[in-house]
């Protein structure tokens, strides 16, 4: 048989009708009291808008502000300018480093030889060039020698002319025989032999003469082409051997190290790169509607997410990037093309930060700013017509190897020039006065 108690449902209970609440209708409000409340708010919405009106007209707006800012600096790149071998590397990532300082060391002892080659090529040829010069004296002796020997010769062709003239007259008359007539010419024909032999020999003499002054004229041992020459390869040799040690051309923060100790490196290899933490500036990317009113030199308030608010920094407007950041990406953007959608674009604006504030609160690459600028200030030029001429960035870390090569060259030079030729001029003359005695006493003895 089937239970069927739990099939059967229940009826519900009645509701006694004194238990049902009577519902009361809302009470209606005044409008009376309604208007008055709405004429409030709409007062007090119309005076905060009055006063926001007031303070944008008479303040916010002289102000162009952006939270799109970033620290930048000059990356100084450290290349070798020779290649060779690493031995050693003496700054790391953040150390902080002074111009001149010495980062790396590549191997030396190809060009030290190379050095000393050059040293002893120097110093032989300052020798040779010195014998060029005292060859002078010698030759002009030589020519003075030769000239008293054709004025010699000449001589004695003139004394045997006459006396072939004086026998003529006596052959006729029997007092000179043919023998002795023939003696006379054949001494007047030697004669004149011996004077083409020694107008020969004096012409050879001045060849040789003037091809060994065009070698020296005009010119000291110091200033010689030889020796100019011969000094460069010095000077080159020395800078080479000076490259080896690679100075730091900037003050500054290392960063971004690539090298290592026994590695062979190339000429012009990035090997690690410093970043003059004085020199930095912010690069502040502002809507290209907010470009309107801003001039050169206009003050900037900025402040860095680093520090917070309680640290300002003061700048000013130095210049304005030559397009939009869009313009210059990897990817430029396309925008012709059917689903073009408007973007404002923003354009880097350079701000320059006062060096006093920056040595007391330093800043690091690529940190955030905030910046404000203030374009009350009319009076400067179009931000986008000029910009603030800045002192170029130069280093004098290398110029002090080529003054120690110019050191070394005069040194070289003047221990191989000797006392005969620091008084080139006097000695010329000396040798020159002794050349003509010589040649004077030659001459008496014939």
């Amino acid at each position: 048989m089937t239970d069927t108690t739990n099939d059967t449902p229940k009826s519900a209970a009645p509701v006694p009708a004194a238990a049902i609440a009577p519902v009361s209708p809302a009470p209606a409000v005044n409008p009376g009291k309604r208007k008055p409340a709405l004429l409030a708010v709409a007062g007090l919405t119309l005076v905060a808008g009055l006063g926001y009106g007031t303070y944008w007209a008479m303040f916010q707006r002289h102000y162009e502000s952006t939270d799109n800012a970033y620290v930048q600096a000059p990356v100084v790149q450290v290349t070798p300018q020779a290649g060779g071998t690493v031995l050693a590397v003496l700054a790391d990532d953040t150390d902080l480093v002074k111009a001149g300082q010495p980062l790396v060391e590549l191997d030396p002892t190809d060009a030290r030889l190379a050095l000393d080659r050059a040293e002893s090529q120097l110093a032989q040829t300052v020798r040779e060039v010195r014998t060029l010069y005292a060859n002078n004296s010698a030759l002009n002796a030589n020519v003075k020698l030769r000239e008293s020997e054709v004025n010699r010769v000449q001589t004695d062709v003139a004394r045997a002319a006459d006396d072939l003239a004086r026998r003529k007259p006596l052959v006729a008359s029997g007092a000179v025989g043919g023998e002795e007539m023939k003696h006379a010419e054949n001494a007047l024909a030697e004669a004149k032999s011996a004077y083409a032999s020694a107008q020969a020999a004096l012409v050879a003499a001045q060849e040789q003469a003037g091809s060994s002054r065009a070698l020296t004229e005009g010119t000291s041992v110091e200033k010689h082409p030889n020796v100019e020459r011969a000094s460069a390869a010095v000077r080159e040799a020395f800078l080479a051997l000076q490259r080896t040690e690679l100075p730091a051309p900037v003050s500054g923060q290392v960063a971004k190290r690539t090298v290592q100790v026994g590695q062979r490196i190339a000429a012009g290899a990035p090997l690690m790169s410093i970043i003059p933490l004085d020199q930095v500036w912010v690069e502040a990317n502002f809507k290209e509607v907010q470009l309107r009113q801003m001039r050169i030199g206009q003050p900037v308030k900025l402040s860095a997410d680093l520090y917070g608010s309680k640290i300002e920094y003061e700048g000013r407007l130095a210049g304005v990037g030559a397009g939009t950041g869009a313009a210059f990406a990897l990817l430029p953007a396309q925008n012709a093309t059917g689903n073009w959608i408007k973007v404002v674009q923003r354009v880097p604006v350079r701000v320059e930060l006062d060096a006093k504030q920056l040595a007391e609160h330093p800043l690091r690459v690529g940190l955030s700013m905030e910046a404000t600028v203030d374009v009350a200030q009319q009076s400067g030029a179009p931000i986008l017509g000029a910009a603030t001429p800045r002192a170029s960035s130069r280093t004098d870390v290398f110029a002090e190897q080529a003054s120690e090569a110019d050191h070394i060259v005069r040194d070289i030079i003047a221990s191989n020039l000797g006392k005969a030729l620091a008084r080139a001029g006097a000695g010329n003359g000396a040798h020159a006065g002794s050349a003509v005695k010589l040649a004077a006493a030659v001459a008496a003895s014939r």
